[in-house]
């Protein structure tokens, strides 16, 4: 089955707006603060959310080059904790996240239009890989909101809304139809 790609646009930017609730108001030392040494920092969980969405778009429907090479190893999860580097200011990984962002509306956007090769194969995958990037941003946002919560003492905001939202194992899912 295979849905509007502007309405899973939506709702990837509503799951990145939920994520920038959970952390546009913290200081840039709780967003690069790890709660223990082989835990990741929120920052961390920021810069992978883009890198995955980057390199999903990149390697499923358009070969294009990284928004900023030198974060490809600090936020890949393949990388173990303590090889990644120091995480980038939080400027910096705003840039990356909006960037990223960018690209992904820029490219859905020509397959929803039908502006490259093959539009209907890649209206398929398009359906898919952004019901993978949505659920892939809540998946971080489970954690980020467990940190900000218990760990750092803040609020969690409410859970958005939509009707293709629901919660399976306490993470938010984005699941149309279900």
């Amino acid at each position: 089955m295979t849905h509007d790609i502007n309405a899973l646009l939506r709702e990837y930017d509503r799951a990145r707006a939920y994520t920038d609730q959970l952390w546009k108001d913290l200081s840039p030392d709780e967003v690069t603060w790890r709660p223990h040494e082989d835990s990741s920092a929120i920052g961390w969980h920021l810069g992978h959310q883009a890198h995955v969405a980057h390199f999903m778009i990149r390697n499923l429907t358009a070969a294009e080059p990284s928004p900023d090479p030198e974060l490809d190893g600090i936020m890949d999860s393949a990388n173990p904790e303590k090889f990644r580097g120091a995480l980038p200011t939080v400027e910096r990984l705003t840039a990356f996240r909006d960037t990223v962002a960018e690209r992904v509306h820029a490219r859905m956007g020509d397959i929803a239009s039908g502006r490259v090769g093959a539009p209907d194969q890649l209206a398929v995958v398009a359906n898919h890989l952004l019901l993978a990037l949505v659920n892939h941003e809540y998946q971080h946002d489970q954690w980020i909101g467990e940190v900000r919560a218990e760990s750092l003492g803040h609020a969690l905001p409410p859970d958005p809304v939509s009707d293709w939202l629901t919660r399976v194992d306490g993470y938010l899912v984005c699941a149309p139809g279900a």
